[in-house]
């Protein structure tokens, strides 16, 4: 049993040091799975990945530090999640903005967090598709998310949903065939 897992476990159980012995284990990862999506940035940005962790590691801790994560695999889902929800979050208000709905107040504390793509209108199109295709196959959507939103490799993803490297690759040609058409459908 890995040392991730057995921290997981002890989190299950309420061990209140858990989380905090958590992060320093899953940190680089997650760091490297935020630069990937940083790297389809445009420069000018003002997110860093370590940003992007931060505040996916805050919604994943939970306001009481006692997050339940079932296992590796389990932490690395809700990671992706995580990352998707606040680069959609973000998307969204930077869209807002743009066409006219208000001036938005920041916070000095509050950090523009980026897209996977820099085409606002395309990730929020993207998410709203995925959310369709979920309703049809969560497990492939799952697929999805951790793939464009987390930036896993196939290997890394097939890890997370235990299955087959072939199957993930399968699923992921499927998906995004099916995301096309929906998108496609969507603009007209």
């Amino acid at each position: 049993m890995s040392e991730v897992t057995q921290i997981l476990d002890r989190l299950q159980q309420g061990d209140p040091k858990a989380a905090e012995d958590l992060l320093p284990l899953v940190y680089n990862e997650l760091r490297r799975l935020a630069a990937h999506k940083m790297a389809a940035e445009s420069s000018g940005h003002t997110l860093q990945p370590t940003a992007l962790v931060h505040e996916a590691w805050l919604r994943l801790a939970g306001k009481d530090g006692q997050a339940q994560f079932q296992n590796r695999g389990h932490f690395f889902g809700a990671a992706a999640e995580a990352m998707r929800r606040i680069l959609i979050e973000s998307a969204r208000g930077r869209l807002a903005a743009k066409r006219g709905s208000g001036i938005l107040s920041l916070d000095v504390d509050e950090l523009e967090i980026p897209s996977p793509t820099s085409d606002d209108d395309t990730l929020i199109r993207v998410n709203d598709a995925l959310e369709k295709f979920a309703v049809l196959d969560a497990r492939k959507a799952e697929l999805v998310k951790l793939r464009y939103f987390a930036g896993l490799t196939f290997e890394e993803t097939a890890g997370v949903l235990n299955i087959a490297v072939p199957t993930a690759k399968q699923w992921w040609a499927y998906a995004r065939a099916w995301l096309a058409v929906e998108m496609r459908e969507a603009t007209r």
